[in-house]
């Protein structure tokens, strides 16, 4: 065993980064495996992230050559393996120096690192310790003693452990990063912006009682005749969703009195159809739940993103705006002939042409998230 208390000696050796360094390459190749005895990785803990099984993370069976702990470095091979190493790090966890850098060796030429912590293992008895990584806290491995053979064993066994592994993992405990700014910017014709739109449909009182208000069935229809309407003045947009939404209002009087009282279980079925129902609060308040429809739905061909510039000679937009009966505000004409304006320079004016060819319209303003009807 080599210790080396000046941490010069190894300042090309280790990455600055705190998360696992990339594997790198080693320019001279090592002898074929043998039987001589090394200190491997034994992976204790897994990880819930898929980057576990990456190249540039410690696995079972890859070969220890060198830690750091401080400014004590030691190198293989160790004296007495993984009994000699575990007392090294039961000093140093004494004396809290606790940051620890492993680099181990896998196959002939490929080297991997770790940052972590010394922690004690419990379940491997008193004074035992083990690494947790400092990227993922939830992943640990720890010192065995193996013959390099064994090593290169398990390291070629590495594809069927992890689909093993893969396996007896439950679905729910997964975790996998996803670049959401990269792909929010990059796929959406609006960056950073869905068109996934939605319309919020109240009850309607009855005619004959205004405290009354009719059932859910009345409102589900209204919402399905205003998107049929809708489609049919020629605004492209299609069917995605529907729920009820629950808001909560206070009520008095005659109202309080003609909602249902879900004071029993037998009440509930009641509640199947009903727009409005009341229930009394531990003040002695009357608060009612009334049940909205919300419609959601999204434009057939997506969104194209316009940016209408304004010159101080401009007199004019190019174009006229117009709204359906439905709540849509959409461009009913453009201005032809004209180069200058503005909806020529923005390409409004081809968008126009091209819309009234394919039978439909253009609405720049139907995005509103929330419209009451």
């Amino acid at each position: 065993m080599i210790m080396d208390r000046s941490s010069s000696s190894i300042s090309g050796s280790f990455s600055s980064s705190p998360s696992s360094a990339a594997s790198s390459r080693r320019s001279t190749p090592l002898n074929s495996p043998n039987n001589t005895p090394v200190l491997s990785i034994q992976c204790l803990k897994s990880s819930s992230k898929s980057e576990e099984w990456t190249a540039d993370t410690l696995q079972t069976g890859d070969i220890v050559e060198i830690f750091t702990i401080g400014n004590l470095t030691v190198r293989s091979p160790f004296k007495n393996g993984k009994s000699g190493v575990n007392k090294i790090l039961h000093e140093c966890y004494k004396s809290k120096d606790t940051s620890i850098r492993v680099r181990v060796r896998r196959g002939a030429d490929e080297l991997a690192e770790l940052l972590a912590c010394i922690v004690p293992n419990e379940t491997a008895g008193r004074k035992q310790y083990m690494l947790r990584s400092i990227v993922d806290p939830n992943y640990a491995v720890g010192f065995v003693d193996r013959t390099e053979a064994e090593c290169f064993n398990l390291q070629a066994s590495r594809n069927s452990r992890m689909a093993d592994a893969l396996a007896k993992t439950p679905l729910q405990d997964g975790q996998v990063s996803y670049p959401w700014e990269k792909r929010m910017q990059e796929q959406l014709s609006v960056p950073n912006s869905s068109f996934f739109l939605s319309i919020l449909f109240l009850p309607r009182t009855s005619d004959r009682n205004p405290s009354r208000y009719n059932d859910l069935e009345d409102t589900l229809a209204r919402s399905n005749a205003w998107l049929t309407a809708s489609q049919a003045s020629g605004v492209p947009i299609v069917f995605m969703n529907i729920q009820t939404e629950s808001l909560l209002t206070k009520i008095s009087g005659e109202t309080a009195s003609s909602t249902v009282n879900a004071g029993s279980l037998s009440d509930l079925s009641n509640l199947a159809n009903a727009s409005l129902y009341g229930f009394e609060d531990y003040h002695g308040v009357d608060i009612g739940v009334v049940r909205a429809v919300r419609l959601w739905y999204s434009p057939l061909e997506g969104e194209v993103p316009v940016e209408i510039e304004i010159k101080e000679s401009d007199t004019k937009l190019g174009f006229a705006i117009s709204r359906t009966e439905e709540g849509f505000i959409y461009i009913s004409s453009v201005a032809e002939g004209d180069d200058d304006a503005s909806s020529t320079r923005s390409g409004l004016c081809n968008m126009y042409k091209e819309a009234n060819r394919a039978e439909t319209v253009i609405a720049p303003a139907c995005k509103v998230p929330n419209y009451w009807v």
